[in-house]
């Protein structure tokens, strides 16, 4: 990931109270972390031990109930 160049913003004591970062900095972050919440999915359901099943058939459990 290249070098983020965030910006302050802050209060009259020179406080930083909010950041901004350019868009496309800030659709690189989103992008990472969504693979990141995915990653974890992943980790969860093996660490389940629950036994995995074809895409078609959950959809089709879901769709009965």
């Amino acid at each position: 990931m290249s070098k983020i160049k965030e910006r302050y913003l802050v209060d009259d004591n020179g406080n930083r109270i909010s950041v901004v970062l350019d868009m496309e900095d800030y659709l690189r972050l989103l992008q990472a972390f969504e693979e990141l919440d995915s990653i974890r999915a992943y980790d969860a359901a093996k660490a389940s031990g629950d036994e995995a099943i074809p895409f078609e058939q959950a959809v089709a459990e879901i769709e009965r109930q």
